[in-house]
């Protein structure tokens, strides 16, 4: 069975700013690896359109700052896409506290934090049943700046 990867419904949050235009661009790839004619091995990145069960799929979001005004305040949000779990440990992003959330983006913690409740039991929450992943970026992002962020998904 083929797995059709959709572009992610992200969202991006900009909280007072003056007139900073935040944009982002999403992007979904597998690895895959290269052999040299001298057999030296090397993975890279390509676009996916289409992934099986098993196949790991990276998502990055590059945001930039197009304007001539620094922007603060970010926060970048992207759910986790169905039929997918996310691979814990693979959310990445320079200068953001990265946060997820196992109730569908009503709330939102560290992965350490994340706590499931049933039949009177606690644990923690594992990677499998994150459901968005939120980057809040630390201070101002400078006019003309950008920065990526991103995670990676097992297809289910």
């Amino acid at each position: 069975m083929r797995i059709v990867v959709l572009a992610l419904a992200l969202s991006l949050s900009l909280v007072s700013l003056a007139r900073a235009e935040v944009t982002l661009k999403n992007v979904a790839e597998k690895e895959i690896e290269i052999v040299a004619p001298d057999g030296k091995k090397t993975k890279k990145r390509v676009p996916v359109t289409s992934a099986s069960p098993g196949d790991e799929v990276i998502y990055t979001t590059t945001y930039a700052n197009n304007s001539d005004e620094p922007a603060g305040n970010i926060a970048i949000t992207n759910p986790v896409p169905e039929h997918t779990a996310y691979v814990g440990g693979s959310a990445f992003g320079a200068k953001t506290d990265i946060t997820f959330s196992i109730d569908g983006g009503r709330t939102y913690a560290a992965a350490g934090k994340l706590i499931v409740r049933k039949d009177g039991a606690e644990r923690l929450a594992l990677p499998s049943e994150y459901t968005h992943i939120r980057w809040t970026y630390h201070g101002e992002l400078a006019a003309g700046k950008s920065g990526d962020v991103g995670f990676r998904v097992q297809v289910e």
